[in-house]
C-alpha cells in the first residue's frame, strides 16, 4: 500500500537536505532547518562522533534521519551523490579540499544537480592564511576582536561557551545563507556554493559596536562599556544567597523604578556622571548582598525596572513566564528547547529524537527512490 503524503512540519515542508555528518556548528545549522520542517538526511561515519558523545542524547540531530555511509570505500561518495541528485540544500563542516578529495565537493555534486545549495561551514572560510589551519570557536572569536569585549577589564576575557563563534557566528548565517541561495535556485534554477565562515559571522555580529567605535562611543578595551559590563546599569550583581541578578534599565523611566525598589533613589541623581560609576557599582552591590535571589526577584517582579534572576540551565525550563510560553519541551523523556522560531501557519515540533547513526537506511533508501543506500547481504 502507498504511504500517503508527508505531513506538514513547519514552513521547510518539503525540502530535501543532505547533511555530511560532523561537529558543532554544521549540526546544529541542519537541526535548525530540520526543526523548520525539512527531511534532513544526515550521512553518518563508521565510528561515529569525535566528541564521543551518546546519540540518544544529542540534540543537535533531532528530526533528522541518518544514514551510515564510509566517503573512504569505494560507493560511499556515488551514494551521496546520488542523494545531492535528489536533494536542495547540502552541509558540510570538513576543513577546505576535504570533500573534494573524497570526491563529494562542489563540482561533482553540482555537476549531478544543477540547482543544488551546497553549503560549506567552517571556521577560517575556504580561503585565505589560515584556512587550511585547525581552530576552535575560540580561536575564532580571537582573531575577530569579539572576545576581547567579553568579561571584566582586570580579567582575561570570558569564554562564552560555544555559543557566539560555532552557534552565532556560524550556524545561523550558514542556514540564512543556504535559505537565501534555496530561493535563488528557485527563482533561476541555479545552485550555488555558501561559504558560510565562523570568522566572518562572528565579525558581522559586532557591526553595531563597530559603528559605536568609529562614532567614539565605545572604547577599545574591556569592561569600559555601555552593554559590556563597563556600566553599574547593565551588569549582573550577587545575592546573600550566592544567586545573581541580572541588571539592564538603560532607558531613564525603567532606572528610575529600579533604582527606587532597590532603594538607592535619593543617593545617584545623574546615572550619567561616569565619575560616580565605582560608587554607583559599589551602592548596588551592597544592596543586592542584603537579600537572596528569590526575594530580589519577587522585589522585581511585575515591573518594568528590567531585572531577572540569572537562572540555571535546570531551573530554566520551570520559570513560569517560559513554561508558559513552552520555550522548553519534553521528547522521549529528555527537556530541551523547542524549535524557534515560531510560525502561524506552518508551526514545528520536535517530532523525533535524535537519530541513531544508520538507524534510517531503509526509509530513506524508499523515500528518496535511493535501492542502492541500502547495504548489501550476502548469503
Amino acid at each position: 500500500m502507498a504511504k500517503g503524503p508527508t505531513p506538514a512540519h513547519g514552513p521547510l515542508t518539503g525540502v530535501r537536505v543532505v547533511e555530511l555528518a560532523g561537529i558543532g556548528p554544521g549540526p546544529f545549522a541542519a537541526m535548525l532547518l530540520a526543526d523548520l520542517g525539512a527531511d534532513v538526511v544526515r550521512v553518518d561515519r563508521p565510528g561515529g562522533s569525535t566528541l564521543g558523545i551518546d546519540p540518544a542524547y544529542d540534540i543537535t540531530n533531532r528530526n533528522k534521519r541518518s544514514v551510515l555511509l564510509d566517503l573512504k570505500s569505494g560507493e560511499g561518495p556515488d551514494r551521496v551523490l546520488d542523494l545531492a541528485e535528489r536533494a536542495d540544500i547540502l552541509i558540510e563542516g570538513y576543513r577546505p579540499g576535504v570533500a573534494e578529495r573524497l570526491g563529494v565537493g562542489p563540482d561533482a555534486c553540482l555537476a549531478r544537480n544543477p540547482r543544488l545549495v551546497y553549503g560549506r561551514m567552517t571556521g577560517w572560510g575556504q580561503d585565505g592564511p589560515l584556512a587550511e589551519r585547525a581552530g576552535h570557536d575560540i580561536a575564532y572569536l580571537a582573531l575577530t576582536g569579539t572576545l576581547s569585549m567579553i568579561g571584566k577589564p582586570d580579567e582575561p576575557p570570558t569564554v562564552p561557551a560555544n555559543l557566539v563563534g560555532d552557534y552565532a557566528g556560524g550556524s545561523l548565517y550558514l542556514v540564512v545563507g543556504v535559505l537565501a541561495a534555496l530561493q535563488h535556485a528557485r527563482a533561476h534554477g541555479e545552485g550555488q556554493v555558501v561559504d558560510a565562515a565562523i570568522v566572518d559571522g562572528a565579525a558581522h555580529l559586532a557591526s553595531m559596536i563597530h559603528g559605536m567605535l568609529a562614532a567614539g562611543s565605545w572604547q577599545d578595551r574591556r569592561g569600559a562599556n555601555l552593554l559590556d559590563g563597563g556600566c553599574p546599569f547593565y551588569g549582573t550583581y550577587a545575592t546573600s544567597d550566592g544567586g545573581h541578578m541580572a541588571v539592564g534599565p538603560l532607558e531613564g523611566r525603567f532606572y528610575a523604578e529600579f533604582v527606587r525598589l532597590l532603594g538607592i533613589a535619593d543617593a545617584f541623581p545623574d546615572r550619567w556622571d561616569l565619575a560616580r560609576w565605582d560608587e554607583l557599582r559599589a551602592a548596588v552591590t551592597a544592596r543586592f548582598l542584603t537579600r537572596t535571589r528569590a526575594e530580589w526577584t519577587e522585589v522585581f517582579d511585575d515591573t518594568d525596572a528590567c531585572v531577572a534572576p540569572v537562572l540555571t540551565l535546570t531551573e530554566a525550563p520551570h520559570h513560569p513566564h517560559l513554561a508558559a510560553r513552552s520555550t522548553f519541551v519534553e521528547h522521549g523523556g529528555q527537556t530541551q528547547p523547542a524549535p524557534a522560531p515560531r510560525f502561524s501557519a506552518t508551526p514545528g515540533s520536535v517530532r523525533r529524537g535524535p537519530a541513531r547513526p544508520g538507524a534510517d537506511t531503509d526509509d530513506v533508501a524508499a523515500d528518496w527512490g535511493l535501492p542502492a543506500l541500502r547495504p548489501t547481504t550476502h548469503d
